[in-house]
Formats: structure tokens, sequence, C-alpha cells
């Protein structure tokens, strides 16, 4: 699932996004409306976590923006406002949820996947190349009919190489879209996953690394 968190403060917002990243969430941070909708105009994400009162662009403007042009994305408001008018205002405005602060860590992230099964996307077609068929929807992956028991990095690591149709794909991009834009290139995550993932598809080797420049299914 990929998040955005928007909010000006930015310990508040580097703190959300660690946490969440440790329950497996991609979260971008932007830390003003701007950055968040320049964000947001690039990137297809589930949830959007959107404080109420940020600079540059009002976060009710960002709001109606994202309803407009992002109507897959959810929308997750926090305000230090509780009132009940304010919580009606930021619903009326486009938001899927409302949150107080402060909030209790745990409640945000069960409400930032709860929001994400909402999300009114069709189902993904199944992808399928030689011995080898990956359906999203179900997570799913065979190889000449046998089951193949994937962690998240790695289902997404192949989902990726599958829709570049036999096209490279640079390590960048592969981390950008499974991680997210704060992935360390110098980690050596990517290779882990790719060797691993590698070892379970098994022989003959379906995954090309062409070095300095990607990798290729």
């Amino acid at each position: 699932m990929r998040v955005l968190v928007v909010e000006d403060e930015e310990q508040l917002a580097d703190a959300l996004a660690r946490g969440m990243r440790l329950h497996a969430l991609a979260v971008d941070v932007a830390y003003d409306g701007q950055e968040a909708l320049e964000l947001a105009a690039y990137v297809d994400y589930d949830v959007v976590v959107l404080d109420r009162d940020l600079p540059e662009v009002h976060g009710d403007d960002v709001c109606r923006a994202l309803a407009a042009a992002s109507p897959a994305s959810r929308v997750l408001m926090l305000t230090a406002a509780g009132r009940l008018r304010d919580r009606v205002d930021g619903l009326s405005l486009g938001a899927d949820d409302y949150l107080v602060k402060p909030f209790a860590f745990a409640e945000l992230v069960a409400r930032v996947r709860t929001l994400g099964r909402r999300s009114p996307r069709a189902a993904p077609p199944v992808l399928e190349r030689p011995g080898v068929r990956l359906d999203p929807a179900r997570r799913t992956v065979t190889r000449d009919g046998r089951p193949i028991a994937l962690n998240r990095k790695e289902f997404d690591v192949l989902l990726e190489l599958l829709r570049a149709d036999g096209n490279l794909v640079s390590s960048a991009d592969l981390l950008r879209a499974v991680w997210d834009e704060y992935a360390d290139t110098g980690t050596g995550v990517l290779r882990v996953t790719l060797t691993s993932l590698r070892r379970k598809l098994g022989e003959p080797r379906l995954i090309e690394n062409v070095p300095g420049r990607g990798y290729r299914f």
C-alpha cells in the first residue's frame, strides 16, 4: 500500500512515516500543501494522511483537489480541531475519515489500512509469461503450475518486472516502486530481495541482471 503523509510539523511527519514503514507500508512525506499536490500528480497513492492546517496550500484546498483529480485515493484528515462542526466540514470537503490530534499511532495505522481496503480500484489483470502466472488481486504466483510463496517485497519486485514486459527496469525505479522515495540505494536491500526471489522461482533463471543498467524478466 502506498501512503502519502502531509504534515508541516517535520518531526511528527518523519516519525509517522518511520512507524508506518515498520508496518510494511510504502510512505512518502510532504511538508506543505504544494508539495503534496506535486507528489500526488505523479504517484497513485492508496491513502493520503492529510494535516488540515498546512502552509503554502491549505489542507482544505489539497483535499478538494485530491477528491477531484484522484478519486481513488482515500484521504484521512488530521487536525487539532475536534468539534463536531470541524469534523463535518472536513468530511464534506471529500475526506474519507477524520482523526483528531493527539491520537494513538496504532489507531492511525488501523484507519489507514481500513481506508486502503476501501479503495475502489478495478482488479488488476493477471500477468502471464512463459511458465509464470502472477495474480495481483489474490497476490499469488505460480511457476509451471507450482505455487511460489513470496514475501511482500519479493512479490512487488516480480510484479514490476512483469509489468515491464521484457524491458529493463533500473534499480532506482524498482526501489521507488516497491519501497518509497526514501529507500537507501546503498543498503543492498534490492539485491538481497532479488537473490531470494530468483532462488524461489528456481531454474532456469528468469530474471536477468544487466550490470549498470538494471533488471528484466
